[in-house]
């Protein structure tokens, strides 16, 4: 082995080495944990601004997305920074957003509670941790503003919590890499193979959602999804069996150039019909229907879903990735239906599922293994 990488070895070694954490307070580490948190809570926003976008995480370095100003780097403090300009951009005085504050912050706290939690057992697990926090955060602040879960942050995450099982096996309560590597695979096809499980099932018991609209409305159905209102729902999120389809009646169709007036649409993974013209969805990169009401198949949950419960099975185990999935419906059943009491969602309105399941896997880091325990003896089982 190369000499470099026998002094990576060497040093990742010594991070996890406990008595060298142990020979610095334990609250100056707490103190470095919040302010890297904090940081890694600045480069965060980054990620959650730009992934859904397509964008590169470098470049161009930050920047103020009203004026274009390239923000310098006393000017891009964590905290302090957002605070002292009031929330305003130096050069343009134009408004920031405070979720980037609030991600600085509570990437700082998560990255605080996850050293208090761990970080005398094992400074390796709580640097795991701070890795899981960073998914999830990213993940439910993506998932509110656009119903997605990126690839790098669920596929990325299942080998990141692959890699961090060999590396740390205490991360699982083992000792041999091997072992807590295996129960990281196992997590992972847990958590995974479970919340597919559940998607699957919505598919066949919810079947198709109905949509009435109050007057006629826009529909547009693009190479990736179709927009309704305004807010688009990618056609893998809608399409899971052969048989699956939207329908709709339609006063007017355009699309390749010719007009329908109207007429029934109905649209499958391998079929496009509109009225009694015939053609290959692939062929039709574009098409508009105004109508006012519209049915199309519904789903218990997206398929990044699904991903998101593999990438967290993949550090906390397979218990974890139960636990998160039962408390994340419950967790979802509550928030939903307050929403929907005090007026402010409707009954069809879609949910982003991701920042429960996060808060969930968030229980079980801190809590999860009491709280289960609580619960069995409540009902009786032991």
């Amino acid at each position: 082995m190369s000499e470099p990488k026998l002094l990576l070895i060497g040093l990742f070694a010594d991070m996890l080495d406990g008595e060298l954490w142990a020979e610095v307070p334990f609250g100056f580490w707490s103190v470095v944990f919040f302010v890297f948190g904090c940081i890694v809570g600045s480069f965060l926003n980054v990620c959650i601004h730009r992934m859904p976008l397509g964008q590169s995480l470098v470049s161009p370095p930050s920047h103020c997305p009203h004026c274009r100003y390239s923000i310098p780097w006393y000017l891009n403090v964590p905290l302090f920074t957002w605070l002292w300009l009031r929330g305003r951009c130096a050069n343009c005085k134009a408004p920031i957003s405070p979720r980037y504050v609030l991600v600085e912050l509570l990437t700082g706290l998560l990255f605080l509670g996850g050293w208090v939690h761990s970080g005398a057992e094992s400074a390796g697990v709580a640097l795991a941790m701070a890795l899981l926090f960073s998914g999830l955060i990213v993940a439910t602040f993506i998932d509110f503003e656009h119903y997605i879960i990126p690839d790098e942050i669920t596929l990325g995450g299942i080998v990141a919590g692959l890699v961090a099982s060999g590396l740390i096996p205490s991360l699982h309560h083992q000792t041999q890499p091997a072992l807590a590597l295996a129960l990281s695979a196992l997590g992972a096809g847990v958590g995974a193979g479970i919340t597919y499980a559940v998607l699957r099932f919505g598919k066949l018991a919810f079947g198709k959602q109905k949509i009435r609209f109050g007057k006629p409305t826009r529909v547009e159905f693009r190479e990736t999804g179709v927009v309704i209102e305004g807010e688009e729902t990618p056609f893998e999120e809608i399409f899971y069996r052969p048989t699956d389809r939207i329908e709709l009646q339609a006063s007017r169709v355009e699309a390749l150039g010719r007009t329908w007036a109207d007429v029934p649409v109905r649209l499958s993974t391998l079929r496009l019909d509109i009225g009694e013209d015939h053609f290959d969805p692939e062929k039709v990169p574009n098409m508009v229907a105004t109508t006012d009401r519209i049915l199309i198949p519904r789903e218990a949950m997206g398929f990044g879903d699904v991903k998101f419960l593999g990438a967290i099975g993949a550090f906390i185990g397979w218990q974890g990735a139960v636990f998160s999935l039962m408390a994340s419906a419950v967790i979802g059943a509550f928030f939903g239906i307050s929403l929907i009491l005090m007026g402010k969602r409707e009954w069809s309105a879609k949910l982003p599922y991701g920042p429960y399941i996060a808060v969930a896997a968030l229980l079980w880091v801190f809590c999860g293994r009491p709280l289960t325990e609580w619960y069995v003896r409540r009902i009786g089982v032991i």
